[in-house]
């Protein structure tokens, strides 16, 4: 699609003016597709809706062919540490997507469950996350629990909702965090709620929803000079909010290794690790971030089911090079 910028639409927002003219699309689905890199000007992808355009400017938009409502279920293998009738647990790969949204429509954990589960896998939640009942960063590796059908799916919605306040739920992490903090284990009970500039981000902000995190050093690692660099800490949620551990562990000044999102001002602190560790977390690529312990109640049978994971080969190399200061 093609639109012209008229003579009175000078200095107008981009999203504004696209809206005005292709009255067929949605605003959300204009923002998205200006978020995705699908509108040019002067051959150039303009990513800011707010791009203030100026009269004559011919812009160009790539609308994609609209995807099926319904996501389809794809042959993508998945880990699964526990299935049954009722449910299945998976130890989330790096770089897997679990529900279809924007600029991922397909190859995610959805489709992947479609394929694996077929008919049985439960439709509450709606059709674009059937069976999810909390998900995982897509960067972020480890367990989740998914619902094949509604009985599993209200049961887990429950505990989940609940975190461990009145019921057995438990929700491990192990996090890379940068500096070591001033005293063994602690709790971060901060509110949390979209940025108010970045709403991509997510930042503890009065008035946000309640978020609560509990931590506690696994390890402490020396940089080259010998002094305290990064830690490994063991964290456990209390409520189950979006970025919740990225955001509550930068609020405190020890922000995870590799999260370009909550810590990118901690990127020259590379530079005190040594050789080895350095090379590890440029492959690393990702927030140093792992689910590795689960723990809920069987939905239908009430036995309390217990797992646990290790680092994926990716952080155990990362530790591996910081424990011996490489």
């Amino acid at each position: 699609m093609e639109v012209v910028v008229a003579g009175d639409e000078g200095s107008a927002r981009l999203d504004r003016v696209l809206a005005a003219h292709l009255t067929e699309l949605s605003r959300s689905r204009l923002k998205a597709l200006i978020l995705a890199g699908a509108v040019h000007l002067k051959a150039s992808a303009v990513r800011d809706p707010a791009y203030h355009v100026s009269p004559g400017d011919t812009i160009t938009i790539d609308v994609p062919e609209a995807a099926p409502a319904e996501p389809k279920g794809e042959d993508i293998a998945l880990d699964i540490v526990f299935e049954d009738n009722d449910i299945v647990v998976i130890n989330k790969p790096k770089g897997l997507v679990v529900h279809p949204a924007a600029g991922h429509e397909t190859g995610t954990l959805v489709n992947a469950l479609i394929a694996h589960c077929g008919a049985s896998l439960s439709g509450i939640g709606g059709v674009r996350r059937p069976g999810i009942v909390h998900r995982l960063d897509k960067d972020t590796t480890g367990l989740m629990v998914v619902a094949k059908n509604d009985l599993a799916h209200a049961s887990l919605s429950t505990q989940f909702a609940d975190h461990g306040r009145t019921g057995e739920m438990r929700r491990g992490y192990m996090a890379f965090a940068w500096g070591v903090p001033n005293r063994h284990r602690g709790t971060v009970d901060a509110p949390i709620d979209r940025h108010p500039h970045a709403r991509e981000k997510m930042a503890v902000r009065q008035g946000g929803r309640e978020a609560v995190t509990h931590w506690q050093i696994l390890e402490s690692f020396a940089g080259r000079d010998g002094k305290p660099v990064a830690a490994l800490l063991a964290c456990e949620l209390e409520t189950g909010r979006t970025h919740q551990i990225r955001v509550h562990l930068a609020h405190i000044g020890h922000p995870l290794l590799g999260d370009a999102v909550y810590g990118p001002h901690f990127k020259t602190k590379a530079n005190q690790l040594g050789p080895g560790s350095q090379a590890a977390l440029t492959a690393l690529g990702r927030q140093a971030l792992h689910a590795y312990l689960l723990v809920f109640e069987h939905p239908r049978t009430g036995e309390l089911l217990h797992w646990e994971v290790p680092l994926p080969e990716d952080l155990l190399l990362l530790r591996s090079c910081l424990k011996a200061a490489l």
